[in-house]
């Protein structure tokens, strides 16, 4: 499996997240993905990302739009499965630029 880290951004917030690229590095990740229900497959189960904030408290998960009423997570995520093999770890995914509501991404708060 791939794992990055993220600075979620959106209008008042700054959010470390973690991302998982379900993609088996071997056979026994295959199988234990398998057992989950991501697929038998290796090319079945590295279309999966799983995302959670890195606080804690709360699981990881899968799919975008189980974040509820969450814009903020449901965008970042949704960015993240589309985009993840091109993006850094570290970078900042930054939702209002996402959704055209600035015209400027956010730079990291690591670099300011």
């Amino acid at each position: 499996m791939i794992v990055k880290c993220f600075e979620v951004r959106d209008e008042g917030t700054f959010l470390p997240v973690v991302a998982i690229k379900t993609e088996p590095a071997n056979e026994s990740e295959r199988y234990l993905l398998m057992r989950m229900g991501y697929g038998t497959k290796s090319g079945e189960q590295r279309r999966y990302v799983l995302v959670s904030p890195l606080g804690g408290g709360r699981q990881m998960i899968y799919d975008p739009y189980h974040w509820g009423q969450n814009r903020t997570l449901e965008t970042a995520h949704s960015y993240i499965i589309r985009n993840f093999d091109a993006l850094d770890t570290g970078v900042v995914i930054d939702v209002e630029y996402i959704l055209g509501e600035t015209g400027t991404p956010k730079m990291s708060e690591a670099q300011q």
